[in-house]
């Protein structure tokens, strides 16, 4: 299954699972303000794979981390699974995240002491859920980690140490899980492994996926891209290949550098 996009399971998973409405985030002083993100809007259907994508400094990062309840908007609202992201409070946005989003990440995270199964009923005993241990041993099945169970994360791969951050990340059943840049830290090999990890979430399980990535090869285990520049979305791609996703961005890269020069001129 790995590397094969399969079925698009949008087609048996109905809803919306994430909208942003006009989304700004503004950084730095009344004097110095830099707008990461300038009047976002987005929605993505439920049981999606969707990549961002955009030149460094473009808000890839930003609209993760607003969308997922990490950040907080200067502006606009957030929607996830049709429940909106509010300013209740810190314990009522950590209370929202664990109970409807799902993380991972470049680093691991992964808690040194803990074994795999600790690692991955960690969520439930934070969130105070109860802790279903069968269901975490088919989740570790699942990612190829089920004769790994009792194992340090100091003696495991990259590779599989990622692994084990997926499977945290689907244990709790989120609607939405977002991964920032999550084979950063890969070979080759063990990046496809997770990223077509990712694409059985979404088909396995109708998980909805977003991914912030910077390499074409990545965003084309998705179904679809988006592309940011200077905070804005300025393109869609849907069906994406490495070939079409790199020539985009090196269109966008090249359009940023010329705007850069106009402006320094």
């Amino acid at each position: 299954m790995f590397g094969r996009k399969g079925p698009d399971p949008r087609d048996q998973v109905s809803g919306e699972a994430l909208r942003l409405e006009g989304v700004r985030k503004i950084y730095g002083t009344e004097d110095n303000q830099v707008a990461a993100l300038d009047g976002v809007s987005l929605s993505l259907p439920a049981g999606s794979f969707t990549a961002v994508m955009g030149p460094s400094g473009s808000g890839k990062s930003t609209l993760l981390h607003c969308a997922a309840g990490l950040d907080r908007p200067t502006e606009g609202r957030v929607f996830v699974d049709g429940a909106e992201l509010t300013g209740d409070g810190e314990a009522a946005l950590t209370k929202f995240r664990r109970k409807r989003i799902g993380f991972v990440f470049q680093q691991f995270n992964l808690l040194p002491t803990l074994d795999v199964l600790q690692n991955t009923v960690l969520p439930l005993k934070l969130a105070g859920r109860k802790v279903d241990r069968d269901r975490a041993r088919a989740v570790l099945g699942r990612v190829g980690l089920g004769d790994r169970l009792g194992h340090l994360p100091a003696e495991l791969s990259g590779g599989q140490q990622q692994r084990v951050a997926i499977a945290r990340a689907l244990v709790t059943q989120p609607r939405v899980v977002f991964a920032d840049e999550p084979t950063g830290a890969l070979d080759t090999r063990s990046a496809r492994d997770v990223l077509g990890l990712l694409q059985e979430s979404v088909q396995m399980f109708g998980q909805t996926v977003v991914m912030v990535t910077h390499d074409p090869v990545a965003a084309s285990f998705a179904h679809s891209v988006v592309y940011l520049t200077d905070g804005r979305i300025v393109g869609h791609q849907t069906a994406p290949t490495a070939e079409a996703v790199a020539e985009r961005m090196t269109h966008l890269a090249e359009e940023v550098e010329r705007q850069r020069t106009m402006a320094g001129a």
